[in-house]
């Protein structure tokens, strides 16, 4: 009999790995041959193929966070939480031996994997959100960059804006990088489904993605933008799963995913979007131009603010067209003090958010610094999209740092006098002659952008959990090159105690803490605290067999540490098993870690500990230095 396993936990440091150790060695004693696949934080390791899978007997999936299924379809599936694969891996493989197993079939489990997903996850929306930004962010970056290549070396000023030839390779260029843009609302909306619904919310939301950006199905010029593709996205995956949720007869059933849901769901979306959401949008923009046309030689000082406010509220989407096309309609009249500050601020977004990444890296992970270079160039080319993709991750910070940086540079610009006599935004503009005082107008762009800059990084550190002093450039250097072969490269003698004081969970929490913190591995060791508390909120650390693993990742972590400590006559841990914990390892990461050496070694000793004897041999240990050594085995 040939079994394969997948184990996976949330944070996937000692759960996955123990699991994999002891199925692995259940399935000896029972005489099945057995390969796990373990989804760790490393990633995906020893993975199952597709002939793998054929020649299964069966599947077990231990697991506490969502495991795609898709590919073991018409196989004997066991589907159950990670701790069963540590305490109960002979039961589980025994079931198959017994032939009691049902089969896996897509179309019936997903609206279960789709609840248990929800339920697991604090901030579903978010996680639906972050889908679908992942997925646009390369169309954006695509299509901005392609436009932008395509203006500079192509483009001539015209009274009219700037144009490239027809029959040059440049309008080529540029209709690429237009096709890249016209695909970008559509993607978001529709993976955005996908993450809601699954693949049968793909269609609907892409297609309410598409209905949203062309203004034309509900007669508005400027569309709905990047917005409403989000209300789409979310629209669609929430019609889609609720269909999904309807039960209908077997014979229904396989046709539900590819044809029903999809046909139902895009009716849905697509006639709201038309008939309910589109057609009011449309009457407030065109209200609003008409108001903005009034306010011109009024109050120039006002409509400055309220131009760069629209024009970065949602970067390319329909408050941004109407100030746009108003402006464009002044320059028409031979009015280019309006445009003025419209280039001004449409370039402020996206400069600002590339700034921001350059001026604070520790505020944005490794995905945000290259989307602020490609951010940055977008902007010097008045393309406002390149700020998208951080408002759409983060748009309570971002957004109004944005609207607070365009709306200076606009005031700025417009009291300076700053014209612009071409229908485009941007340093561009300037460059190619096409602006009145030039020198004001980079002033304001200057000043904007480092509004916006300062003004989200300081946003987002009031929301850091972490205040700790920042690490020294040395051992921030040193943190990035470090190499980690074994345990004991992460462990010294001075991070051992065989012999804890504490009396309860908490205390031997605060005795470990203590040890980092006095060997220089911590920065404070009451966010480090918070950290650890925070992963013990969420599930256990002991694992049962007498062992615990407490363990946090904190920008308050200098480096990768371990602290080992024995409590030989145990504490209570609420392991699963109940048993106390006597073996205790407690983990230290820093949050922006450089490399995953460290989780190797967890992952070994992890399985290590799985091992009886090596269990009794850490607890007969009498010193430090006694412990030390049987550590060095593990590498």
């Amino acid at each position: 009999m040939k079994i394969l396993a997948v184990t996976a936990c949330p944070v996937g440091i000692a759960h996955t790995y123990m699991a994999a150790e002891n199925l692995q060695k259940a399935a000896d004693q029972l005489g099945v041959q057995i390969k796990v696949e373990t989804q760790g934080s490393t990633g995906v390791e020893n993975a199952l193929t597709d002939k793998d899978i054929q020649e299964a007997d069966g599947i077990i999936i231990a697991a506490d966070k969502s495991v795609p299924k898709e590919r073991f379809a018409g196989k004997k599936v066991i589907v159950t939480g990670v701790q069963d694969g540590i305490r109960r891996p002979e039961e589980l493989i025994s079931k198959f031996q017994n032939g009691d197993i049902p089969v896996y079939k897509p179309e019936q489990r997903s609206i279960e994997d789709t609840k248990k997903e929800r339920a697991s996850k604090q901030n579903p929306i978010y996680r639906h959100l972050m889908n679908g930004v992942s997925y646009m962010i390369p169309f954006i970056v695509i299509g901005g960059l392609l436009i932008a290549i395509a203006l500079t070396l192509g483009g001539e000023k015209t009274p009219g804006g700037i144009v490239i030839p027809e029959d040059s390779i440049w309008k080529t260029i540029e209709s690429l990088g237009g096709a890249a843009f016209t695909f970008m609302i559509p993607i978001l909306a529709g993976f955005i489904a996908v993450s809601i619904a699954d693949r049968p919310g793909l269609a609907p939301g892409m297609i309410g993605g598409f209905i949203a950006a062309n203004g034309s199905f509900y007669g508005s010029e400027a569309g709905a933008g990047f917005i409403g593709g989000i209300i789409a996205g979310f629209l669609a995956g929430y019609v889609a799963l609720a269909i999904k949720n309807i039960k209908v007869p077997k014979a229904l059933q396989p046709i539900m995913p590819i044809i029903i849901i999809p046909i139902f769901a895009s009716l849905i979306v697509g006639l709201a979007f038309i008939y309910i959401i589109g057609a009011p949008v449309a009457g407030i923009f065109e209200a609003l131009t008409t108001w903005l046309a009034g306010m011109q030689g009024t109050s120039s000082i006002l409509l400055a603010i309220i131009l760069g406010a629209m024009i970065s509220f949602d970067m390319g989407g329909p408050f941004n067209k109407v100030a746009f096309l108003f402006g464009s309609a002044m320059i028409v009249e031979g009015n280019y003090g309006i445009m003025g500050p419209i280039a001004v601020a449409i370039c402020i977004p996206p400069i600002g958010m590339g700034l921001a990444t350059f001026l604070n890296k520790k505020k944005y992970r490794k995905t945000e610094q290259e989307a602020g270079k490609a951010a940055f160039t977008m902007g010097l080319f008045g393309i406002t999209e390149g700020a998208i993709p951080f408002a759409a991750q983060d748009p309570l910070r971002v957004i109004p740092s944005i609207m607070v940086g365009s709306m200076v540079g606009s005031v700025i610009a417009m009291i300076g006098n700053v014209g612009d006599r071409v229908a485009h935004g941007g340093p561009i503009v300037a460059v190619l002659g096409a602006v009145d005082n030039v020198v004001m107008f980079f002033i304001a762009a200057i000043v904007g952008v480092f509004v916006t800059a300062i003004m989200v990084n300081f946003l987002k550190k009031n929301v850091d959990v972490d205040q700790a002093p920042s690490v020294e450039p040395q051992v921030a250097e040193e943190n990035k090159v470090k190499q980690i072969h074994k345990l004991t490269d992460i462990i010294s003698i001075d991070l051992i105690d065989v012999n804890l004081q504490g009396t309860s969970r908490d205390s031997v929490i605060d005795e470990l803490i203590g040890k980092l913190d006095r060997n220089g591995v911590l920065d404070s060791k009451d966010v480090f605290k918070q950290a650890i508390m925070n992963r013990e909120k969420e599930t256990t650390t002991g694992l049962g067999m007498n062992i615990a693993i407490p363990h946090g990742k904190s920008k308050a972590v200098r480096e990768p540490a371990v602290v080992f400590g024995l409590k030989r006559d145990g504490v209570d841990w609420h392991s699963l098993d109940g048993t106390d914990a006597k073996i205790i390892f407690m983990i230290a990461v820093p949050e922006e870690s450089a490399g995953n050496e460290h989780l190797k070694i967890l992952q070994m000793l992890s399985r290590k500990l799985m091992d009886d004897s090596f269990r009794n041999e850490l607890l007969s240990v009498q010193s430090n230095e006694e412990a030390y050594k049987l550590l060095e085995k593990i590498h």
